[in-house]
């Protein structure tokens, strides 16, 4: 797996489509309705994802462990939602939390771990 992550609008998609060898049509776009991964080589807006579970109270990273398989050689793009202000809202917080053990975990596991900023990849791992 390869693991993508920065800040909103920071060129993520495109640092993935210039760097691996896949099309815009390969990137599956996740939404808060989601609550499976579908069959797809790249996912993106993972973070949406994660949102979906905690607002119906359910836990994305225990999913995540579960379907860790589905993600083998898998791109996954998220934002990086860990910084700024803590919100209010306790669904919110929740959310930013399992959103945080989520990355940690897919990070451990991943063969590859790059940060975009300002669309230029960091590798970390």
């Amino acid at each position: 797996m390869i693991l993508i992550f920065g800040g909103a609008y920071q060129g993520k998609k495109e640092y993935a489509i210039k760097n691996y060898d896949i099309e815009i049509e390969d990137i599956l776009t996740l939404s808060e309705d989601d609550r499976t991964l579908p069959e797809a080589p790249a996912y993106e807006n993972l973070q949406k994802f994660t949102l979906g579970f905690a607002k119906r109270g359910e836990s994305a990273d225990k999913y995540l462990k579960e379907n860790m398989e589905l993600l083998k050689d898998k791109i996954v793009i998220s934002d990086d939602i860990s910084s700024g202000i803590v919100p209010v809202d306790t669904t919110l917080r929740a959310w930013r939390e399992m959103h945080g053990r989520c990355l940690n975990m897919l990070a451990g596991e991943a063969d590859e771990v790059v940060r975009v900023f300002c669309g230029i990849g960091s590798r970390i791992k």
